[in-house]
């Protein structure tokens, strides 16, 4: 249903406008990081690790929590026909902003295991065994699994598989989400998010590392293939003061 309704919901239209998420006031449980000794963002793409929590992530940092990122694909994949840039062009370029980006973040350099984009849910055991080294006893954040992009819930699943019986946490953060559902959705598991208000310190910092993304966040070129991955209306949703993340259904915090 959820990747149904993202699939039906392009990025190039505007989706579920900023204005009217603001409008529904969504006033969540407090989230806290109280308890957290060590925090490990896994990212479908570079720049998920950002989008969804880099407030959390530089607070976390902030704090003295041991916190880095564990990137799955290089996302090659997110300007398909480019005249401007390969596929392999691409991943490098992303890797390089995602670097500058996690520095900005007050995190040290992240982990790419090189999954190929669009195709995680095909190696879903595989990528359960690559992450297990780097999920114990942690908290681990990582997409959600509702979130309708492929990639996004198929990392998902693969962490819930490499955490089990490991004593880490997970949480899933919603990023899609907010541009195909609406407030009050029957599709979203209101009940389980929970609200991390960001200081203005933490929140500029994200802006700041948000635009270390220039391949996603301005046109490669004139070409229609090059246009913005993440033009304004979804970088709206994104760079709110605040951030949501999904506690687990027996997740009594």
């Amino acid at each position: 249903m959820s990747v149904d309704r993202f699939l039906n919901a392009p990025t190039s239209g505007k989706g579920t406008p900023e204005s009217q998420w603001a409008a529904a006031d969504l006033r969540f449980p407090e989230f806290s990081l109280d308890g957290c000794e060590r925090l490990v963002i896994i990212a479908p793409h570079p720049d998920d690790e950002v989008l969804g929590v880099g407030g959390i992530a530089t607070s976390a940092a902030e704090r003295g929590i041991e916190t880095h990122a564990v990137i799955v694909t290089d996302g090659q994949s997110s300007h398909p026909g480019s005249p401007t840039y390969t596929p392999n062009q691409l991943a490098a370029l992303r890797r390089i902003e995602s670097a500058r980006a996690n520095a900005t973040l007050g995190l040290r350099k992240p982990v790419h295991l090189g999954f190929t984009d669009g195709q995680v849910e095909t190696s879903e055991k595989t990528l359960a065994r690559a992450l297990k080294q780097y999920v114990d006893n942690s908290w681990v954040l990582v997409t959600w699994a509702g979130d309708g992009h492929p990639d996004h819930e198929a990392c998902a699943r693969a962490t819930r598989l490499a955490c089990a019986d490991t004593g880490s946490r997970v949480l899933e953060y919603p990023i899609w989400m907010w541009h195909w559902a609406l407030p009050q959705d029957t599709d979203v598991p209101w009940g389980r998010a929970r609200r991390f208000d960001l200081s203005t310190t933490s929140a500029a910092r994200k802006a700041d590392a948000v635009n270390a993304f220039t391949t996603q966040i301005r046109p490669l070129s004139e070409h229609p293939a090059d246009a913005a991955v993440l033009p304004s209306h979804v970088l709206e949703r994104l760079l709110r003061p605040y951030e949501v993340v999904l506690i687990s259904e027996d997740d009594g915090k």
